[in-house]
């Protein structure tokens, strides 16, 4: 068993691997232009320019994979020669990167005309002051061009050259804006998928995670609940009607799930709509939250998505379940027990139901990566603020680190839900075991 889920880890990481450089090329070649989602189809080619390379859009798609998986703080590191810390201002609500020095204090860096390099510095009491640094601050690089490296004011290791008088733009609330003294080399800054932080949305100018881990303990709970409810409905259901093949009950409870399957989510979902909200007026047609967090705050606005759900994997897994039992219940061993005058309870519970629920436990792990990545349309018709409508919001906007950070998440379920289903099934089937 051990050497078993030592070769599925191993496997494992090596599919995360794949998929990640799979994720991140289709991210690459998708269509569209980051710069215009974000900031309009009315700006110029210099500030496109300019917003390419203060996010490193400009740069070689190795240098931004392995940022996007390892972080670029330790690479920042290294050239500025402090180490860089990223701390939370709440007086302004936003996260910032700043260098640190030996002492303790937090610096960052600027020049209005190319010559002179200002540092802005946070002393461990709070207090902001700038200091003119002197000219042995510029150092010649492999070219001999005398270089600066320092944390610009928006959080960004930055490469200033001696005597550039290079402007760059920035979009504010109001308009666009122009300062002189830009930096010739940025590295935007993040830890890296990896430790946690997959970078910042292009759209909400936010980290990805802010609003990612929300969404997807809000796609977890509902499919949490869906999932208590339909496994065990669908099962005892598929059992029943394996049992008595052939029978009335058998008939109606197939044609009834072949009908829920067999009905798409979207129509499944606007029936109910019309009937219990709209005519019965009995439970609420949408989501309302006034956070992504607030979902349980009104657990009526649940029932239509989780019964949404139950209507389509129902019929599923009710039908895989009904043909296992009654392949099982036609097997030699069965029919053995039933000539050695076995009681019926006897031979099901015993004999019949461990054999019988291999190929259903099986299905039903692994549509828990439906449940949880595969349900936007419920979202999108319940308003549901979940994994699945975030993901089509990201790739609308072409948010490439929401994206992608959301697709490695469904990835990493993927992987972990089918280890659990070897596990589980090397236990129904203790034959494949060791194998």
């Amino acid at each position: 068993m051990l050497k078993l889920i030592a070769r599925r880890l191993v496997s494992m990481v090596i599919t995360l691997v794949i998929a990640s450089i799979l994720i991140f090329a289709i991210s690459e070649l998708a269509p569209g232009n980051i710069a215009v989602n974000t900031l309009g189809n009315t700006i110029t080619p210099e500030q496109e320019a300019s917003f390419n390379a203060q996010n490193g859009l400009d740069q070689p798609a190795s240098t931004r994979y392995v940022r996007w998986t390892l972080g670029s703080d330790w690479q920042a590191t290294r050239q500025i020669g402090m180490p860089v810390k990223q701390i939370y201002e709440p007086e302004q609500d936003r996260y910032s990167w700043w260098a640190v020095k030996p002492d303790g204090t937090l610096v960052q860096h600027y020049t209005d005309d190319g010559e002179t390099m200002m540092q802005i510095e946070w002393g461990p009491d709070g207090s902001l002051r700038e200091v003119p640094l002197g000219p042995e601050v510029w150092q010649p690089n492999a070219e001999g061009i005398l270089v600066f490296w320092g944390m610009d004011q928006s959080s960004r290791a930055a490469m200033w050259v001696k005597g550039d008088q290079l402007q760059q733009w920035t979009l504010t609330k109001a308009t666009w804006t122009s300062s002189p003294g830009a930096p010739r080399q940025y590295i935007p800054l993040q830890r890296g998928l990896v430790r946690g932080d997959p970078g910042v949305s292009f759209e909400s100018r936010r980290p990805v995670g802010e609003t990612l881990w929300p969404r997807l303990l809000n796609t977890l709970l509902l499919a949490a609940i869906a999932f208590v409810i339909i496994m065990p409905l669908a099962l005892l259901l598929g059992l029943i009607a394996g049992l008595y093949e052939g029978k009335w009950i058998d008939r109606a409870l197939s044609v009834g799930g072949l009908i829920a399957t067999a009905t798409p989510e979207f129509a499944s979902g606007v029936f109910l709509i019309l009937i219990f909200a709209s005519w019965l007026k009995i439970l609420p047609g949408s989501v309302v939250t006034t956070s992504d967090a607030g979902i349980l705050a009104n657990p009526a606005q649940l029932v239509l998505p989780i019964l949404t759900l139950t209507l389509v994997e129902v019929g599923y897994v009710l039908r895989i379940t009904r043909a296992s039992m009654v392949e099982v219940m036609r097997t030699n061993y069965i029919r053995t027990a039933v000539l050695k005058g076995l009681p019926q309870r006897r031979i099901v519970f015993r004999h019949a139901l461990r054999n019988a629920l291999m190929a259903p436990i099986t299905v039903i792990i692994l549509h828990a990566n439906w449940l949880i990545g595969g349900i936007v349309v419920v979202e999108m018709i319940f308003g549901y603020p979940g994994l699945g409508r975030f993901v089509l919001e990201a790739a609308l906007f072409k948010d490439v680190f929401a994206i992608e950070a959301a697709a490695m998440i469904l990835v990493v379920i993927a992987v972990v839900t089918q280890l659990a289903a070897d596990i589980i099934y090397t236990y129904l089937n203790p034959r494949i075991r060791f194998a």
